[in-house]
């Protein structure tokens, strides 16, 4: 009987999953008996029925649009900026003299420190907060995009060049696609930046959004409440990584798989 055991407990001992329901239990086990009282930290079955009850309600899908509205807009336009200013960089010199100095600068600025100055600038609206977020997620594709076309082989230049390309078909041909790893990576981290911004940039005044419902629930002590929204920002966090991965599989599938399944 002993001997039977051994591989089932040696299994679990393994399992990723049994540390996070351990977890729960004992906290669900405090809750219940008062160690953690509601105000602190609400227990994980009211959080899910708290979860069940705003979602059909309408509440959490509601305000949830508003945030994913505010987090796609914002990482749209750091995107798109972040691309244009990786590719003149990466790809002329005067570009990279231009840019990358100014792009070092920005780096070392935190953009919390930027909040008080963009609501200056914005007002309370919505714009300082989708500046924000579009300022955040700049960087990340910037400079990977940047050290992406930066990094290609010299080789695969010389080869493109003997076999008769000329610099439009080898950026287009060798250089672009050489570098596409890399600006999945940057979309990577912008994506999860986006969403740690939106949890900042949603403090300022906001009327709507996951944000929104965080604050109301602080006023009147609902930890249920807040811990819902903060599972539904770690689950966009988790699905927006997820879809990038998705993305790169099929449009790097040209690359070698070094794992084994």
């Amino acid at each position: 009987m002993g001997q039977s055991l051994h591989p089932v407990l040696k299994r679990l001992s393994q399992a990723h999953w049994l540390s996070p329901v351990v977890l729960l239990l004992l906290w669900e086990a405090g809750s219940r008996s008062g160690l953690i009282p509601p105000r602190t930290l609400a227990a994980p079955s009211t959080v899910i029925e708290t979860l069940v009850a705003m979602t059909l309600s309408g509440e959490l899908p509601v305000n949830l649009l508003v945030s994913l509205g505010r987090a796609a807009l914002g990482l749209a336009i750091g995107v798109t900026i972040g691309v244009a200013l990786g590719l003149t960089a990466g790809l002329s010199r005067p570009g990279e003299a231009a840019i990358d100095p100014l792009m070092q600068i920005k780096r070392t600025i935190p953009v919390v420190a930027l909040t008080p100055l963009f609501i200056v600038w914005f007002g309370i609206g919505e714009t300082p907060k989708i500046a924000l977020i579009a300022f955040a997620t700049l960087f990340p594709l910037y400079l990977n995009l940047y050290s992406g076309i930066r990094g290609i082989d010299v080789r695969l230049i010389d080869a493109a060049r003997s076999f008769g390309l000329n610099r439009w078909q080898i950026i287009v041909d060798v250089v672009l696609p050489g570098a596409l790893p890399s600006l999945f990576t940057g979309l990577r981290y912008s994506l999860s930046i986006s969403i740690l911004m939106l949890v900042i940039a949603e403090q300022i005044n906001a009327t709507a959004g996951l944000g929104y419902l965080i604050n109301n629930a602080r006023d009147y002590m609902r930890t249920d409440i807040i811990v819902v929204c903060l599972l539904v920002y770690a689950a966009l966090g988790l699905v927006a990584d997820w879809l990038v991965r998705a993305i790169e599989t099929r449009a790097l599938s040209w690359r070698p798989n070094l794992i084994a399944a």
